[in-house]
């Protein structure tokens, strides 16, 4: 990722997708950003996004190949998060997501965690458990049952 977007200070949403970009850099300047769109790239983590942490409202990032969602937490204002088609595989990343107080709107399907526990046919449980604020997984609304 150039140099060059850090000009970008006024920028609100910034589509980066599909451009063989491996890691995140360069966001500093990014003062206003509100939605960042980094799907179809090569991606193994998360770390640089530390710099749109205060204002970033909604990450696209399927398709990449992130295994571990370290960072995430960073993501104060973090609404909506689409990380469909990565390698996450375990609780332990997962749970990193509880962290964010505003997310309602969570796609993982096509990670391993999700495939297993949905082969299961316990994903959506499970997931809803872990991560209680979510109003939407996977495009279907959560449904919050008497006791939760």
């Amino acid at each position: 990722m150039d140099a060059s977007l850090s000009t970008l200070s006024l920028c609100e949403k910034l589509s980066l997708s599909t451009n063989c970009i491996e890691k995140i850099t360069n966001l500093n300047g990014l003062k206003n950003l509100k939605i960042l769109s980094l799907g179809r790239n090569n991606i193994k983590s998360l770390n640089g996004l530390e710099a749109v942490g205060e204002t970033l409202e909604e990450l696209w990032m399927s398709y990449n190949l992130i295994e571990k969602l370290k960072g995430i937490s960073s993501m104060k204002k973090l609404k909506v998060f689409y990380v469909s088609n990565n390698l996450v595989k375990d609780w332990g990343e997962f749970v990193r997501l509880a962290d964010l107080p505003c997310l309602a709107d969570l796609v993982f399907v096509g990670n391993p965690l999700e495939e297993k526990h949905s082969a299961e046919g316990n994903w959506m449980d499970e997931a809803s458990k872990r991560v209680p604020n979510l109003r939407k997984l996977d495009g279907t609304p959560v449904i919050k049952t008497e006791g939760d």
